[in-house]
């Protein structure tokens, strides 16, 4: 029958610092140790000790509980390893090789990101960049919300809208005007006649028909609007060089005296009042207001410009 030899102070000290390493180490990874025994079915470890009861000879009890205590020490150093190293599945029990340029968590596609419930437990071994490399830099993927921002370009005015155009300008208005424009001429100045007072005919008459305006022939004022005898109805009108114009025969006054016209501006209606053989305006250009100082009408106006005769 063989004996176990016994187990001498040197090597229970060594056990007992061993276990509480173990025990202290088991505490810590208790939770992870409960959970992967509970998920993976890992069956306990059962120690098989002596009982307290039994009974052996004095040195042959001591050997035995010092064996014990060694067993259950290596028993839970062993179950902590198995657990850590062989557990299948776990995340502790696996290692992920070191990334290399090009290939990692943050450079490679979505899909190709690896499974982060792998832990890496090695740091990454150095690499050498390619020769012509100025920099690690040109081998970094930045994210996109890690872009520097990019200012917004500035708001396009919009144009301001075009001016409306401007009205055209009122055609000036004229300095000087024939009384009656483009009308015909049915006795012109000058003509010979007994019958008249002054021996021949001290205006100009023009064939219209009754009705038709007649217009000043520059700025004047209004000496006279009314009935004038053998004139019949009459506009004398004061020019502003001092040279009356008189309208006679006409139909209607369309201003009174003191009034102030401009050129071109009707003054009345054309007619066949008082000696008249016949509608028509008898027009009359004088040096003043008074008969048989006259000067030919057609020559006054032609002088300033006037050509509608």
């Amino acid at each position: 029958m063989s004996t176990v030899p016994p187990v001498g102070p040197a090597l229970r000290r060594l056990a007992a610092r061993a276990t509480a390493r173990v025990a202290a180490q088991a505490a810590a990874w208790r939770p992870r140790i409960g959970h992967a025994v509970r998920s993976r079915a890992v069956p306990p470890l059962r120690l098989l000790t002596t009982p307290r009861h039994a009974t052996l000879p004095g040195s042959r009890q001591r050997v035995e509980r010092d064996h014990a205590v060694v067993s259950a020490g290596a028993a839970a150093l062993l179950l902590a390893g198995a657990v850590l190293v062989t557990a299948p599945g776990s995340a502790s029990a696996q290692t992920v090789r070191p990334t290399t340029p090009g290939s990692s968590a943050f450079t490679a596609p979505r899909a190709q990101v690896p499974d982060p419930g792998l832990v890496q437990v090695a740091g990454p071994s150095p690499y050498k960049l390619p020769d012509d490399a100025p920099s690690a830099q040109a081998f970094v993927a930045v994210a996109p919300n890690l872009l520097p921002l990019q200012a917004e370009p500035a708001p396009v005015a919009a144009p301001a809208p075009e001016p409306e155009p401007a009205p055209a300008p009122a055609p000036p208005e004229p300095d000087w005007s024939a009384p009656v424009p483009d009308a015909p001429t049915s006795n012109p100045f000058g003509v010979h006649n007994s019958e008249y007072a002054a021996g021949y005919h001290t205006g100009v008459d023009f064939a219209v028909s009754p009705g038709t305006p007649v217009l000043a022939v520059g700025a004047a004022t209004v000496v006279s609007a009314a009935w004038d005898g053998a004139y019949g109805k009459e506009v004398v009108l004061r020019l502003a060089d001092g040279h009356f114009a008189q309208y006679a025969h006409l139909s209607a006054l369309s201003v009174s005296a003191g009034e102030r016209v401009s050129a071109g501006e009707r003054v009345g209606l054309s007619g066949n009042t008082g000696n008249s053989t016949g509608p028509h305006l008898h027009f009359e250009i004088r040096t003043s207001n008074r008969y048989g100082a006259v000067v030919d009408p057609v020559a006054y106006l032609s002088g300033h410009g006037v050509t509608a005769f």
